[in-house]
Formats: C-alpha cells, structure tokens, sequence
C-alpha cells in the first residue's frame, strides 16, 4: 500500500514539474519572440518580423495545452495550498504571456511598414527600452522557472524604468511629428511600437505579481511603481 501512495505522490510531483516546464517553455517561446520583433525593428529585418508572426499559433497552442493540463490536475489531484495556488496561478501566467506573444506580433507587423520609411532620426531610445524588455521578461521567466518570489519583486520594481523610456521617447516622436508633418506617417508607427514594448513591460510585472502570490500566499504590499504619465504629458515645438 505505502509503495501506492509513494508512486502516487511521484506522479504527482512529476505532472507539477510537467506543469512547470510548459509554462517555462512557453516563456522562452514568447521571449524569442520579443527578441527578434525587436530586432525586426532595429535591423529593418522583414525576413525575421515574418518568423515573429508565424511564431504566434505556436504560442496560443501552448497556452491552451496548459489550460487543458490545469483541468485536468484540478480534477484529478484535488490539489491545495501552495500546490493549489500554483496551479491556478499557471492560468494567469500563460495569458500574459500569450498577450506578450500578441504584442511582439505587432511590433513585427508595424516594423514591415516602417521599413517603408527613411527615418531622420536615429532609434537609440527604443533600442534601450527594447533591451530593457527583454531583461525584464528573461528575469521573471527565470523567477518562474527556479519558483523565486524573490526575483519576481525585483521584476515588479523595475517595470518603472521601462515607464520612463516611453515618456522620453513619447515626448521625442510627438515633437519629430510637429516638426515635420512628413514625419508623422513613421512616428506614429514608432509610437506604436513603444507601447507595445511598455505593454510586454507590464504584462512581464503581471507574471512577477503572480509569481509572488503562488509562491507567498500574499499580494506584493503597496502600489506598483509606474512611471507611464504619457496620457498627461503636454508637448510644445522645440521653437517655443
């Protein structure tokens, strides 16, 4: 009876370790993603921006192999606290990564029509912030692999530099815009673009949030930093 319940528990703990890997995979995949959309971008590279697409089917396929695999462990295992917390966890988790895929997608498509374009001006600014994405992404898809709340508070603190970046470049393109109405075809494509990379920042905060919980049992105490005051901002010709 005991060598049962010992095999049980086994098969048990290899189906949380199964539930892992697919959401670490799934990770990698949607990493992948953001760092060639961001590349496709940089490196006015249409044959990579068409791998970026075509990666997403694979994604949504992924995502919806969790969610029949955390069906079925709720019915069959009857899980509770932590492992219970976890599981339902690992939903969240893959829809914002699934939504991360979706964004680098865009930024793929919109890269295509810029290329279109010869820029005046050069993408240093968007090149940092898509560094720092992808930093941020790696870090909390690690902090799910090895289950480190710890780095995922790093993670959800960080997202506020991000914010940042998109408000200088936000300020930047409007004010390119202004200037020359020429302009305001691929600025507004770069505007675009900006805000999807913000919005993989967030979604990768969101994983770091959840992380936290599944693994704490408690909420990250206080308000998460954020930086994003776009909606507020006032931009004036730099002649004024």
């Amino acid at each position: 009876m005991a060598d049962v319940a010992g095999h049980i528990v086994k098969s048990y703990e290899q189906e949380l370790a199964r539930l892992r890997s697919l959401i670490t995979e799934m990770g990698g995949m949607v990493e992948s993603q953001v760092a060639m959309a961001s590349e496709a971008v940089l490196g006015r590279d249409e044959t990579v921006a068409a791998r970026v697409v075509e990666a997403d089917p694979k994604v949504d396929a992924l995502e919806q192999e969790v969610q029949q695999f955390v069906i079925r462990l709720l019915a069959l295992r009857q899980p509770m606290a932590q492992d219970l917390r976890f599981i339902v966890a690992s939903l969240k988790i893959t829809s914002d990564l699934e939504r991360i895929g979706d964004y680098a997608a865009n930024v793929a498509k919109r890269s295509l029509v810029l290329h279109q374009f010869s820029l005046p001006f050069t993408l240093t600014g968007l090149a940092n912030m898509a560094r720092l994405v992808q930093e941020h992404l790696k870090e909390v898809i690690d902090a799910v692999g090895n289950n480190d709340a710890e780095a995922a508070v790093e993670v959800w603190r960080s997202d506020e530099g991000v914010d940042q970046i998109y408000n200088a470049l936000f300020r930047e393109l409007i004010t390119y815009m202004m200037e020359d109405p020429r302009s305001i075809t691929p600025c507004t494509h770069l505007l675009f673009i900006a805000k999807n990379l913000e919005r993989i920042g967030d979604h990768a905060t969101n994983v770091a949030e959840t992380l936290y919980y599944a693994v704490k049992g408690e909420t990250l105490a206080g308000v998460r930093p954020k930086g994003d005051t776009s909606a507020y901002a006032v931009v004036r010709p730099a002649s004024e």
